[in-house]
């Protein structure tokens, strides 16, 4: 093939989504999909039920692009009232827009902000979407990696990491796949970089509501003098079990709203129509919804942790979100992670997804692999049987 005929360039340095790729050998061998971190259980039956009536009563055309008012509505009601006195500023008409997904969100937020040759600062382990989205914005990746098993926010290296290019700083909290909930402190140094460089912040927080322990989520825009410099990412999918909806939403002060919002028009055009009137309903959902899923998340963490342990893995806590990274090292396995977590699905029955891939850095995440624990009781039960099956076998050779 010839160069003209060739695929672009800008692939060159991409990779296949091992995520993705887990998931596919899952089920091709019948393994436990404790990989890609998507729940096995339903939506709840009142959001259910919204998307049936806006089916069957011809929801079911283009919406308004940014979003259907009610929901822009419902997410600025639903910010303003979880972390107020913060987010007062929220117009749903000018600075919230409904995206097709956290990725689009992260997408469209770059390439509406990035000029070509711009540097964007990744905090890692990160999802691996991050590093494409970059790379489609024209713009340069730098790493700065959360080192175990603390994996804190370290200022010094972020300094360091800044040149005269630095245009933006990307991550995610809370953490996937560490688990990490970053503090206020830490969040406060990184505002204090952004200020003093003159830095956008694009934060990922789809994780919002799933904390455990009495810990507080803080978006960094609340933090002073962030909103104007802060794109905020979330979505509906995590939260309420409903991850194929592809519902994000990006929270922004202009300009870097109608930036985004240029991009998402020319992209996607909207999210689904019927899915965004059953959002309506998720976001209208009691208080009582989210402390029943705070228990049930506690006893999803409580099952896979008391399995790993159980099975030879080593594990910090998760402080929030649905993932553990988890070092293999007493399993008897001469093998990278990559290697590791393969054999762990096709061998043994479960399915993970290699440490290594959430760094760009080398060297970090070797010897790890990322379990998604938001699956039914009984599906972390048999992961559980799984695994000490396959640890014993293990130790034995």
């Amino acid at each position: 093939m010839t160069r003209k005929l060739a695929p672009s360039s800008r692939l060159d340095t991409m990779k296949e989504s091992q995520i993705r790729e887990m998931t596919r050998l899952a089920l091709s061998c019948g393994a436990i999909n404790l990989s890609q971190g998507f729940p096995d259980f339903d939506p709840p039956e009142e959001v259910l039920d919204a998307a049936a009536r806006a089916l069957k009563e011809g929801v079911n055309q283009y919406t308004i692009t940014w979003g259907t008012p009610g929901l822009r509505a419902a997410i600025a009601r639903t910010m303003r009232a979880r972390y107020s006195p913060h987010f007062e500023w929220v117009d749903p008409d000018q600075h919230v827009t409904v995206t097709c997904g956290v990725t689009e969100g992260i997408v469209a937020a770059l390439m509406g902000t990035i000029e070509s040759g711009d540097e964007v600062i990744i905090i890692e382990p990160a999802h691996e979407n991050y590093v494409p989205a970059t790379r489609f914005a024209g713009g340069k990746p730098v790493f700065v990696p959360l080192a175990p098993p603390a994996y804190a926010l370290d200022a010094e290296r972020i300094e360091a990491a800044i040149t005269p290019r630095t245009k933006a700083i990307l991550f995610n909290t809370p953490n996937n796949p560490t688990g990490r909930v970053f503090t206020r402190a830490e969040l406060e140094a990184v505002a204090a970089i952004c200020i003093q460089h003159e830095l956008l912040a694009i934060t990922d927080e789809i994780y919002e509501r799933i904390l455990y322990d009495n810990r507080e989520h803080i978006p960094l825009a609340t933090l002073p003098d962030m909103a104007e410099r802060t794109v905020t990412i979330s979505g509906l999918g995590k939260t309420f079990a409903m991850t194929g909806w592809r519902l994000g939403y990006a929270v922004a002060l202009e300009p870097w709203s109608t930036a985004l919002r240029t991009i998402h028009d020319f992209t996607t055009i909207c999210a689904p129509a019927p899915l965004q009137a059953a959002a309506v309903a998720a976001l209208n959902l009691p208080e009582s919804f989210y402390e029943r899923q705070t228990e049930e998340y506690h006893e999803r963490r409580a099952l896979i942790m008391e399995a790993l342990a159980a099975t030879g893995f080593e594990v910090s806590s998760p402080e929030g979100s649905y993932y553990v990274l988890a070092d293999y090292s007493r399993w008897d396995a001469n093998m990278d992670c990559r290697e590791f977590a393969r054999w762990l699905t096709t061998d043994v029955g479960v399915a993970v997804v290699d440490g290594a891939s959430f760094y760009e850095t080398e060297g970090f995440g070797e010897g790890t692999v990322r379990f998604a624990f938001a699956k039914k009781i009984s599906t972390l039960r048999e992961a559980r049987d799984r695994l000490l099956e396959g640890f014993s076998k293990s130790t034995k050779s």
